[in-house]
């Protein structure tokens, strides 16, 4: 949500930015073959929301909706404005649809007052019990009615924020929605775009909330938020200078952001998050639905995965599909998708995702075409191919424990040393270890295909690595990360990454950066961080016993990536991604409102003995 999608919002909603983002032709296109028009449609509770709707010319045919809900604008307005493009890609103007794009309820010339992701209700026993779904109900209620020349189906789709609202779509369960495609959807704004397993993702969302912060109000308006300039593109050296998180309002928003604070006010797991996990609604669906997701996603990888799965695990007779490509947040819906940072992916995926997988998807279900697609279509990394399968995981994958050892060493083998076997390192809250090498004030979506030899240096970055492999290892599925710690603190996080160590005689491709040598590079794959009072609950923090070893386990997240032959497997484990992830006092306290004196250093201890052993699980392809 807070970075890419952004841009994507500003491309596609400003006509100046438009522009350089859209085909000229396409935009010639709509003017000649569209006409728009500009509705204010009635919700059950009276509210009104601001809807832009583009009819081809063309009567002499019917046609089916294609319909996107934003918080990011459904710009330009007014009467003889266009967009520039329309539908998820070129292949959907020219095949003919009624486009509809929605400014949610309280964003821009919406009536209301906006709640991040509204929680969704079961019961709706009034007119006032409104949500995402009775609004997504009352919308398509509207345009079959109202918009002539209808077949009466209508499909949804969206990306990130408008992935989550393409979601609560299914909730409205109108019969006339046939067809969605929540990708890259927020699903828990907790997990996907908050914290990460307890720790917040600073970088990410501090410069997001003055520009999504246009209005507060139930006021509709045109008006879009502010800039918040930090003066510097050293994002490391500004957040330290800015110090405890409770100086993001001290020293700049002044307590003037409603949703800044909602996110300050509450670290954990609380209600208020709980009430915004769609999720725990996604049952009953008759709709066919595509869940698209990155696998290199820095912010809404969690959803895309766990909204695939709930569904499939809930809704078990209804078309559910399935693609994860090797894309950042919203990569496939534009550009080729051939690289990311120095890794290149052997050519272009986004187009065939667009071409072969979405188009064919919503043309089948919304005009009855052909469609030749299996459940699961995923993109393999390592050797950058596709594959299908009719589940995910596949089933073929065989769970197997990843060790780390003595000395560095990481096996599928478990370890025979004795029990107080252990490395150890001091993290340090006024040194944290940095999440990409130079200045950035982003979040620099390369950080995760991002080479860690930068690290080298820091003993505060434990790395395990296995002998050279003798053959390919496939991993598919979801990995998680079971350490036994102890710590000097009473709080500590804890991050594990997953990467792929290049041999020395890899070569460099057409992706490899200015003096980057592909020759023993160390490209990471995941990364996952956790706060560890929330290790046993993230409702219910709890602080660690000082020396105490302890379990601390946690998921990492799905990939599909082959270890070639000649590579090496590394995990690394560290205290601290700066500024990724906020700094852990490692003192047990409300850390969004700690003080300076509250930061300790504390000696944090992983333990690779046959006693206590330290390992990810992890699903191998045999």
């Amino acid at each position: 949500m807070k970075n890419l999608i952004f841009f994507i919002f500003l491309l596609t909603s400003l006509p100046s930015l438009a522009q350089m983002g859209a085909n000229t032709d396409d935009a010639a296109y709509i003017k000649a073959n569209y006409i728009k028009y500009e509705y204010q449609i009635p919700m059950r509770d009276g509210k009104k929301l601001f809807t832009s709707v583009y009819v081809p010319k063309d009567q002499s045919k019917k046609y089916p909706f294609m319909m996107d809900r934003t918080p990011y604008s459904v710009a330009p307005y007014g009467a003889g404005t266009y967009k520039t493009s329309l539908g998820p890609s070129p292949q959907f103007l020219h095949d003919g649809y009624i486009f509809v794009y929605q400014d949610v309820r309280g964003r821009f010339m919406s009536e209301g007052i906006f709640e991040e992701m509204m929680p969704e209700l079961e019961v709706h026993k009034t007119n006032k019990d409104v949500d995402e779904g009775t609004d997504t109900y009352d919308t398509i209620d509207w345009l079959l009615k109202n918009v002539p020349n209808n077949t009466g189906k209508v499909g949804v789709w969206g990306i990130s924020y408008p992935g989550f609202y393409t979601t609560a779509a299914l909730l409205s369960r109108h019969p006339a929605l046939v067809a969605a495609s929540p990708q890259a959807p927020m699903s828990d704004l907790w997990r996907d775009d908050g914290w990460h397993n307890g720790a917040f993702f600073l970088v990410a969302n501090f410069g997001f909330y003055p520009g999504f912060t246009n209005r507060q109000d139930a006021q509709p308006t045109q008006r879009r938020g502010g800039h918040f300039n930090p003066g510097t593109n050293d994002g490391y050296d500004f957040f330290m200078k800015m110090g405890p998180m409770k100086n993001t309002n001290d020293k700049y928003y002044k307590d003037t952001i409603r949703l800044w604070n909602e996110m300050i006010d509450h670290p954990d797991y609380d209600q208020h998050w709980k009430a915004r996990n769609v999720l725990y609604h996604l049952h009953d669906i008759k709709t066919a639905v595509l869940v698209t997701g990155g696998w290199y996603d820095a912010e809404d990888l969690y959803g895309a995965i766990n909204t695939y799965k709930t569904l499939v695990k809930n809704n078990p007779a209804t078309p559910i599909y399935f693609t994860m490509g090797p894309w950042v947040h919203g990569g496939w819906a534009r550009g080729p998708g051939d690289r990311l940072g120095d890794v290149y992916f052997g050519g272009p995926t986004g187009p065939y995702y667009r071409d072969n997988i979405e188009f064919k998807f919503f043309s089948h279900y919304l005009k009855g075409t052909n469609m030749n697609l299996q459940p699961v279509n995923t993109f393999e990394t390592g050797v950058n191919q596709w594959k299908t399968y009719k589940t995910w995981p596949p089933k073929e994958a065989e769970e197997k424990q990843l060790y780390l050892l003595p000395g560095g060493k990481l096996s599928f083998v478990a370890p025979t040393a004795g029990k107080d076997s252990y490395d150890e390192y001091v993290s340090d809250p006024a040194n944290p270890v940095p999440f990409v090498p130079g200045k950035s004030m982003d979040m620099n979506r390369e950080y995760m295909t991002g080479d860690q030899r930068f690290l080298a240096g820091r003993k505060d970055v434990l790395s395990y690595q296995s002998d050279v492999l003798d053959k390919d290892v496939t991993i598919a599925g979801n990995i998680w990360a079971n350490l036994k710690v102890a710590t000097t603190g009473t709080d500590a996080d804890f991050i594990v990454k997953v990467l792929d160590v290049y041999p020395d005689t890899a070569a460099n491709t057409m992706a490899t950066g200015p003096g980057i040598k592909m020759a023993g590079y160390e490209q990471m794959l995941r990364s996952e961080p956790i706060r560890g009072k929330y290790r046993n609950a993230f409702d219910k923090p709890e602080p660690f016993i000082p020396g105490q070893v302890t379990p601390v386990n946690w998921e990492l997240q799905d990939i599909l990536h082959t270890f070639k032959k000649g590579h090496r497997i590394m995990v690394q484990v560290q205290s601290s991604m700066f500024p990724l992830i906020d700094r852990n006092p490692q003192t047990f306290t409300n850390i969004m409102k700690a003080n300076e004196s509250d930061f300790k250093k504390a000696t944090e201890k992983i333990y690779t003995s046959k006693a206590h052993p330290s390992f990810l699980k992890v699903r191998v392809m045999e």
